[in-house]
Formats: C-alpha cells, sequence, structure tokens
C-alpha cells in the first residue's frame, strides 16, 4: 500500500536560483534551469550527501558534527514572501536576498506543508520536504543594501512564513514554469505532538 498520497494541491515554479559560495554572500544569482543530482544541485554551496551540523539541530549534535545533508534546498512560496513584504512594509522581498533555491506558488501555507512531503515535476524530478525553515537575521545586511534600515524587520515578518529546507530524493531537471504536485504521508497526526511541543 502506498505510503504517500498525489494530493490536487498542484503548484508551479516560479524562480529558481543558485547559491555558489556561502562565505562570500548569501544572495542567489537566478537561473532558468536546475540540474539535481542525489547530492542537491552541482556548484551550489548547500549541495552535498552530508553537511556539517548547525544550529537547527544543535539539540541532537555539536555543531559541526557531520550529518546526512536534508538541507540541499530551501523552497518558499511567492504567497508568503509577498506576506512578508507587507509586513516589513517594502514592495517586495527578491528570492536572491535570501539565498533561496526555489520559489513556487499555488499551494496554500505553504511553510506549514507536512515534514516528509514530496515535490515531484512532470518528468519524476522529486524534492524531500525536511522540515520548516526557521528565519534568522542572516539576510539582514542583503536586504539592508537594496532596502537600507529594512534588514532588522526581516526576521519578525518572516516567522511562520520561510519556507522549507528539502532534499533531493529523486534526480533531474527543475525548470522556472514547471508544474509541480505535492504528495504527503499518508498518516495521521501523532496524537501526543501539542504534549511533546511544551515539554
Amino acid at each position: 500500500m502506498p505510503a504517500l498520497k498525489s494530493t490536487n494541491f498542484k503548484g508551479r515554479i516560479v524562480w529558481l536560483g543558485l547559491n555558489a559560495n556561502r562565505k562570500d554572500t548569501l544572495r542567489s544569482v537566478p537561473v532558468p534551469v536546475m540540474e539535481l543530482t542525489l547530492a542537491g544541485c552541482a556548484g551550489e554551496s548547500h549541495a552535498g550527501l552530508t553537511r556539517p551540523s548547525c544550529a537547527r539541530v544543535v539539540g541532537q549534535y555539536p555543531r559541526g558534527t557531520e550529518i546526512r545533508n536534508t538541507r540541499q534546498l530551501s523552497i518558499m512560496s511567492a504567497e508568503e514572501l509577498a506576506r512578508i513584504a507587507a509586513k516589513m512594509g517594502i514592495e517586495a522581498v527578491d528570492p536572491a536576498w535570501l539565498g533561496l533555491s526555489m520559489v513556487v506558488e499555488g499551494i496554500p501555507d505553504f511553510t506549514q506543508i507536512p515534514p516528509s512531503s514530496r515535490l515531484q515535476v512532470g518528468d519524476g524530478a522529486t524534492l524531500t520536504v525536511d522540515m520548516e525553515n526557521r528565519p534568522c537575521n542572516l539576510p539582514a545586511p542583503v536586504i539592508d543594501a537594496e532596502s537600507p534600515g529594512m534588514g532588522r524587520a526581516f526576521k519578525q515578518a518572516a516567522k511562520g512564513l520561510r519556507g522549507v529546507t528539502a532534499w533531493v530524493e529523486r534526480a533531474g531537471l527543475l525548470r522556472v514554469g514547471d508544474k509541480i504536485i505535492l504528495h504527503i504521508p499518508d498518516q495521521p497526526v501523532w496524537p501526543h505532538l501539542s504534549r511533546a511541543r511544551q515539554q
């Protein structure tokens, strides 16, 4: 019996970007096509089968521990980017400012899609969602360079809207304009979730 359920929630890729050297800048460069391998996108700063652990998993590992790379891509929705911009009081948030890999449109409440969901394009390339991507202050200098004084507003404005991180389950090509289908785990919500979060 299939463990993943195809849904009627279909979106579209509206932006793709690469960050070749995270040490130089957080800013991504827009691209029309992204070639994915099981290690992510070749030449991208977050590519690799493993990565050093970071603040996201400091409760499980000392920082810098080699772990499986489930953060090969960072994905947000156009709708949530617009909500963040409105909260910040600016016209738009450029995906490049945030070091994003991909922006989709058409999937509601994108940041809250279930972990382990799949995002699949027509030719079969498939991304597995790891978890919500928490907002931080790292984009602030990039935002300030474009909208002076607004960088500090990003973290609060992006709370609950920062999208998800993902890793490549099936290699292939992503193209701007591709349709993307959401598949979700076919299982009930764990009934003890609220209690576990309070501990």
